[in-house]
């Protein structure tokens, strides 16, 4: 529409007034206003975007940036562990007058190390953090306790616990003064050692009394036991025995577990939906003896256990709604476990699929026409799956997937991924790539403006390639530009540590979304994300 003359006239006096000072010199309208003139409430606000080593800084500026920093509003999650938080309370003096007067009745969550970990500061937050639900206890490098002896209070709303193991502390004398305190717990951590590994296998002490544990917490609706050496299937027979409530059960990297309780535990536990156990001694036998299709079994997750053909084909076929099965690194899993699990019809519920590193794969048995309603695949370092497969199976099922992962397959370059991104449209996830050097170039350019144009609903975006592979022009710039602008869920974008991981980098900070661009040595993406139980089981 054409603006009428005398409009531009008015708009250029108006212009004129606003920007030229009586000396003819230009000046912004702005130019008295500074950041002390904004409302505490604004300040707060920006506040609460800064990390609390951040906010800490800025309460050295002046009192009133001081007053802000410290309102309790901003102090309602806390992490005193110097490693994860940059947050280091040098005495035992100053962490008591920080819950007094800046937590308070808003600390809804607080990490403490062990140095932290006294009768004394527990007395605390019972009286003054009545409001606490959420606490994380770091044993994992104590080489002894303090005393708990004259211990008489514990924060009493909690719902989630996490404990880090000592590999050598024993617990029981701390545990003891707390039972009393916890039976409304409805999520529990214990997180283990697993990845301290020493050169030489040394006695493994039981450092948490597990069967007293399970009696002080019947209303437990999610135990993550992760890495501890000592777990073995009696300590799930004792969690299954008085945990009627328990939906989620994992016990990744426990390696002394070896199923011979399962049976029991889903005879017990008959809302147990999501069961984890990567990386434990499981045995065929015990495990077809679980009367599966009697179970509310959704989530399972049996990574590089050694469960054999016959024993994958029996349990996949009797479990009536699983959603989710991460079976990577498993020999026994070949083309005869999945067409008949496809036959079976026991796959139409399947929301994700892992089937990371099973090279016994082959294309006819991915591209079954039986696999239902499957909306998420994972396929890693298949070397037996051609792009010409993967091309008509995600012809097929291509628009009903929420994650796809096509990784470690040297063969499978850009050029698939270009054909086939117009039909992920409800793809919340892509991981694509591999680290191994290629022959060939990827255009990450207009992979990334494809990306951009085909998958709206996308949160997470991983390229595992080598950044030697890469190639990208002056424009890239523009295909970011079209990502960052399209893709408004993206919260995280991992990329090879290189040339451009920083150009990317660098885009997404100047638009302010500083946290989404990643890089592979820090971050992995999986479809772990799709599981109903992902946040409850997060811990640091």
């Amino acid at each position: 529409m054409d603006i009428p003359t005398d409009v531009w006239g008015q708009l250029a006096l108006e212009a004129s007034q606003v920007y030229l000072t009586e000396g003819g010199q230009l000046r912004s309208p702005f130019a008295n206003t500074t950041i002390e003139k904004l409302p505490d409430k604004v300040l707060l606000n920006i506040f609460s975007y800064l990390s609390h080593r951040e906010i800490c800084r800025m309460a050295t500026v002046c009192k009133r940036w001081r007053m802000v920093a410290y309102d309790t509003k901003l102090w309602t999650h806390v992490s005193l562990r110097p490693e994860i938080s940059g947050l280091h309370v040098g005495s035992l003096e100053s962490l008591l007058a920080l819950i007094s007067i800046r937590f308070g009745p808003s600390l809804r969550y607080i990490e403490l190390p062990i140095e932290l970990i006294t009768h004394t500061v527990l007395h605390e937050l019972a009286a003054k953090c009545p409001n606490l639900t959420h606490m994380l206890l770091d044993f994992s490098t104590a080489m002894q306790l303090h005393d708990f002896s004259e211990m008489q209070a514990f924060p009493t709303k909690l719902r989630y616990l996490c404990i880090c193991l000592s590999e050598v502390i024993f617990m029981e004398g701390f545990m003891r003064k707390i039972y009393n305190f916890i039976n409304g717990l409805e999520i529990l951590h214990l997180i283990g050692t697993y990845e301290k590994v020493e050169e030489e296998e040394e006695e493994i002490y039981e450092v948490i009394n597990v069967h007293k544990l399970k009696s002080a917490t019947p209303n437990l609706r999610v135990i993550n036991l992760y890495g501890i050496n000592f777990v073995d299937d009696s300590h799930i027979d004792a969690f299954s025995s008085n945990c009627i409530q328990l939906e989620c059960l994992a016990v990744n990297f426990c390696n002394k577990v070896t199923g011979s309780t399962m049976k029991t535990l889903f005879q017990r536990s008959r809302r147990l939906t999501c069961l984890l156990m990567h990386g434990c001694s499981l045995q065929s036998e015990n495990v077809m003896q679980v009367e599966w299709e009697k179970s509310s079994i959704q989530e399972l997750d049996v990574t590089a256990t050694d469960l054999s053909t016959e024993c994958l084909i029996d349990m996949l076929t009797r479990i009536p709604s699983l959603r989710f099965l991460s079976a990577g690194q498993i020999n026994g899993f070949n083309d005869t476990v999945l067409k008949a699990w496809m036959e079976a019809g026991t796959a139409r519920n399947l929301v994700a699929l892992d089937v990371d590193a099973s090279d016994n794969l082959s294309d006819e048995a991915l591209v079954s026409e039986k696999n239902g309603n499957l909306v998420a695949l994972d396929v890693d370092a298949s070397d037996n799956l051609s792009d010409e497969a993967l091309h008509r199976f995600l012809s097929r099922h291509g628009g009903a997937l929420h994650a796809l992962a096509l990784a470690g397959m040297p063969h499978i370059t850009d050029q698939l991924w270009q054909s086939v991104l117009s039909l992920l449209t409800n793809a919340k996830i892509l991981i694509m790539g591999t680290q191994e050097r290629l022959g060939v170039n990827i255009h990450v350019d207009q992979l990334m403006d494809g990306i951009a144009n085909s998958c709206p609903n996308l949160e997470r975006l991983e390229l595992r390639w080598d950044p030697e592979n890469l190639r990208f022009s002056d424009k890239s710039q523009k295909a970011i530009d079209i990502l960052r602008v399209k893709c408004l869920k993206l919260k995280c974008l991992v990329l090879s540590d290189g040339r451009y991981y920083e150009i990317v980098k660098a885009n997404f900070e100047r638009a302010d979304r500083t946290t989404v661009v990643r890089t592979s040595t820090n971050c992995r993406v999986s479809n772990y994300y799709l599981l109903s139980n992902y946040k409850d089981l997060i811990f640091n």
